[in-house]
């Protein structure tokens, strides 16, 4: 079993429009999803080597376009189609941030978001996964390596850091992860893990 956590951040970003086909356009968002070894509000340190890990294994949702979001939380590990707003299109490191593109979707909730952003209305990036904490001697809570990133979520900013957060203690079963990651992922996700094994066991050789 797992916690189901959540991260809320400021959105950093800049929005772009890619002309399409049919005279149509793309409403792009660019910016900040997360940073990693920052003390963040809710009182988590996400260490690097867990985020850059998780990247590497996100980049399979990127590809086959599954790596969707919501606008607003669910309280599942599992993302609802009815309220996906958005799909993130890259991601990716540089120093000690993980920087993204979003593609906003045509759906009822995308509609909303875009709305919210073109009235200048202050967004939140909040990601989604399961996993661990352990506290640390200065009483931080570490985020461990048993952590598994889901999505990143829009949300409203809370009136108190935290507010986004999944109590601790609320568990997410192996059934209900295996019913976001198929077998494909996790097989993904070995190799991507034994790939990392053997760079470190070379490096220390």
């Amino acid at each position: 079993m797992a916690n189901l956590l959540r991260e809320y951040n400021n959105f950093e970003y800049e929005v772009i429009k890619e002309e399409v086909e049919g005279g149509k356009s793309k409403f792009i968002m660019k910016g900040v999803l997360q940073r990693a070894g920052t003390l963040n509000q809710n009182g988590r340190i996400y260490p690097r080597e867990v985020l850059e890990r998780e990247l590497r294994n996100y980049q399979k949702l990127i590809r086959e376009r599954r790596a969707m979001g919501a606008l607003d939380h669910t309280d599942s590990s599992i993302i609802e189609l009815k309220s996906v707003s958005h799909i993130v299109t890259k991601a990716y490191f540089e120093k000690d941030v993980v920087y993204g593109e979003v593609e906003i979707l045509p759906t009822p909730h995308g509609e909303t978001l875009k709305r919210l952003v073109e009235a200048n209305v202050t967004v939140g990036i909040s990601s989604r996964g399961v996993g661990s904490t352990a506290t640390d001697h200065n009483g931080y809570n570490i985020v461990q390596d048993d952590f598994q990133l889901i999505c990143w979520d829009f949300v409203s900013e809370p009136s108190t850091p935290g507010a986004f957060m999944m109590k601790e203690g609320i568990e997410i079963s192996d059934q209900e992860l295996k019913r976001f990651f198929n077998e494909s992922d996790r097989i993904d996700r070995a190799v991507n893990n034994l790939f990392e094994w053997d760079k470190l066991k070379g490096g220390n050789q």
